[in-house]
């Protein structure tokens, strides 16, 4: 039977990201291969639910004709049992948890995790599934994320990078981390240093940021169209990954790919991702779980390590994201998953 995929978008927040499925989309037109958004087209011989989905009766629907449904899981949410957190936004955030862990248990034939991390965490959370599962990490266009490009890094100090979405509510805390790393390195390291920050920041943050080093320079980028990353990555020295308990940063494998190092705590998929001479994950110092805060000397060292001997780095996170991180490798993954 000729394969046609359907592919269900994440909804309201419930896992996935529009890069992947343009991404997945592009794999697919790529190899002749049919898709569809319609549950209900009776030639869909598969549905890749891109995290969760409120459509669950014409998911089950699909199911009972004879459709393998794949389910694409990252992480879950988190930080709404730590943090204070408005009563609609705490209820959304564990009823998503609770529709992404039904689709689990009841409807999904197969498994595609981001990463062993997230693998682990999902069984110690919700328990094992006796159904194929694997882990295929998230992959990038290794010719459009390259070291060849332009962004020319500045010679008269090291500039590092923090490259997130959203740096508000608990993910400010990722912020304030990068800030203090920036400082240490600057002083105690004696090392003229530019922070780059790229990615959504409320004024009342910035401000805050910026007092907890007033001496550093912050160089607020905002949010910017994804075709400027790889020009930001490579006019960067390092790149910091600030999420905590990340499944499979995009930030980080871009970073990566255009021959950018990673610092980072060994949280999350980091210590799965940044391998091979790539960049530094380090413990945390502390029980992340519980929002406690970071040690910050070890982290600092880091980058002053990958500082010092940035080309090697350099050269050493292209190879990792050539060997790993590829779009195609990405795609066959997803494609074992729903065809074979």
């Amino acid at each position: 039977m000729t394969p046609k995929i359907c592919l269900v978008p994440k909804l309201d927040g419930l896992g996935g990201m529009v890069s992947f499925e343009a991404k997945f989309i592009q794999g697919l037109d790529a190899r002749q291969i049919p898709h569809t958004f319609d549950l209900n087209d009776p030639e869909a011989t598969a549905v890749l639910v891109i995290g969760g989905t409120r459509h669950v009766l014409p998911l089950w629907r699909a199911k009972r004709r004879g459709a393998r449904i794949v389910q694409r899981l990252n992480g879950m949410n988190w930080l709404h049992k730590l943090e204070k957190t408005p009563l609609r936004s705490a209820l959304r955030a564990s009823a998503n948890n609770t529709l992404l862990a039904a689709i689990r248990r009841r409807l999904a034939d197969r498994i595609v995790y981001q990463s062993e991390f997230s693998q682990s965490w999902w069984n110690r959370v919700y328990g094992d599934r006796s159904i194929p599962a694997q882990v295929t990490h998230n992959g990038v266009d290794l010719a459009q994320y390259s070291p060849a490009g332009p962004g020319e890094r500045p010679s008269d100090r090291v500039r590092i990078l923090l490259v997130e979405g959203r740096l508000t509510g608990g993910y400010a805390r990722g912020l304030e981390t990068a800030v203090r790393m920036a400082a240490a390195v600057q002083t105690d390291h004696d090392l003229p240093v530019e922070l780059m920050v790229v990615g959504e920041v409320s004024p009342e943050i910035q401000s805050h940021s910026q007092a907890l080093a007033p001496d550093l320079d912050i160089a607020w980028q905002g949010v910017v169209p994804r075709e400027a990353i790889p020009t930001l990555d490579r006019s960067a020295h390092v790149l910091f990954s600030a999420d905590l308990n990340a499944a499979c940063p995009n930030s980080v494998i871009e970073a990566l790919a255009c021959g950018l190092p990673v610092v980072a705590y060994d949280t999350g998929a980091l210590a799965e991702l940044v391998r091979g001479g790539a960049g530094e994950v380090v413990p945390y110092g502390a029980d992340y779980w519980q929002l406690e805060d970071p040690v910050i000397p070890p982290l600092a060292a880091a980058c002053v390590a990958i500082l010092k001997d940035n080309a090697a780095y350099r050269q050493n996170a292209r190879r990792r994201a050539e060997a790993a991180f590829g779009l195609d490798a990405m795609i066959e993954g997803y494609l074992k998953a729903l065809v074979d």
